[in-house]
């Protein structure tokens, strides 16, 4: 890519200098050249040039200008086979032109890149398939997004810790998404619930152990095309808010696992108000204590088992059934049944997102 790159912008340059102008590797070898019969000699003063470690300079009647931003220890330089003023000049002005060129390509043809604009909807969903066949994406291999969500602002020691654990930067991708949220694109083996369920709880440990973060994990469904991860990653936000109002005590949520609490999320607030009102008489909900709570959401605990709950609570079985008959004075609704305690379960779960909608407010 780089000899293609410095040969366009040394053509364009060719008729405008008196002299020839070309790259050279650190070994001295002419990559690129204004005049191509040159293309694969050598110029010995180069790696003169190299050894002395300076960014430009004057070295066996050339002049050089050192390239930068290549990985693996690859150097480049540029050369003219003139001294002087306007031979540095005309180095240094190439070297910005191709500096410039390679970020362009650079940015069009990084993984990472598309990969951020493509979960941010920043790119038209027909380029997906065509950018990916450019940048050799496999296209259906499984992939699954995770979503670090912190409570300070720790993304530079988050994004580290986990590019440490998943290095494979071709199939791997962690990216930045605020201060306070990093993603995880992962490729999977087997897009098996235990195989995400795995990679989320090392993240986890990882988070807490090494960095000691107060965080939550949202994970998305397992995408089984490139275009889909930007559907997993808006449920791994899901997943992340539902599970934060509903499930306060777990720091990772699947979002296949998010049951009632997904569907009450996606409804309107307006729909919520009136189903609790038409279930309720007037300040029922409100009147329930926390003596009174906690026994209703043991009695679901325990799948409605009055004996069962009755010794988890540490009470008497008559206690309980007590509580329950007060309950249902309170709210109309006997725990008992099966279909009344489904109603009053899912109030509490929708009262307790109206809650979390008032804070947003």
């Amino acid at each position: 890519m780089e000899a293609r790159l410095f040969q366009s912008i040394l053509l364009e340059i060719k008729n405008k200098v008196p002299f020839i102008l070309g790259v050279v590797d650190g070994t001295g070898n002419i990559v690129s050249c204004t005049e191509l019969r040159f293309i694969g000699e050598n110029v010995e003063s180069a790696g003169e040039f190299f050894l002395s470690g300076a960014e430009d300079g004057e070295f066996g009647g050339y002049t050089f200008k050192r390239l930068g931003g290549y990985e693996n220890g690859v150097e480049y330089a540029i050369f003219a086979s003139q001294s002087g003023e306007t031979a540095a000049l005309v180095c240094l002005i190439t070297s910005v032109a191709i500096s410039n060129s390679k970020s362009l390509y650079d940015e069009k043809h990084d993984k990472l890149t598309f990969i951020k604009k493509m979960i941010m909807d920043n790119i038209l969903p027909g380029d997906i398939y065509i950018k990916s066949r450019e940048m050799q994406f496999q296209n259906d291999a499984k992939r699954v997004v995770y979503l670090v969500k912190m409570e300070v602002s720790q993304d530079v020691a988050v994004v580290e810790l986990l590019q440490k654990m998943f290095p494979d930067k071709q199939r791997d991708f962690v990216i930045t998404v605020t201060e306070n949220e990093v993603v995880l694109v992962k490729e999977l083996k087997t897009g098996e619930s235990k195989e995400v369920m795995k990679i989320a709880r090392q993240i986890d440990a990882a988070l807490a152990g090494e960095l000691g973060l107060e965080h939550v994990i949202g994970i998305g469904t397992v995408a089984m095309q490139l275009k889909d991860v930007s559907r997993s990653y808006k449920e791994a936000q899901i997943s992340v808010e539902v599970g934060q109002v509903f499930e306060e005590d777990l720091t990772v949520m699947n979002y296949e696992s998010l049951g009632i609490g997904r569907l009450i999320y996606q409804l309107p607030t307006t729909m919520c108000e009136m189903f609790l009102s038409e279930i309720f008489k007037k300040g029922s909900i409100e009147s329930l204590d926390a003596e009174t709570l906690l026994t209703v959401h043991k009695f679901f605990e325990n799948n409605l088992n009055v004996s069962e709950t009755a010794r988890k609570l540490f009470v008497h079985r008559n206690t309980l059934v007590y509580r329950l008959e007060k309950i249902k004075k309170l709210t109309g609704l006997d725990l008992r049944e099966f279909d009344n305690a489904i109603v009053l379960k899912v109030a509490l779960m929708v009262k307790k997102y109206l809650k979390s909608r008032e804070g947003l407010n």
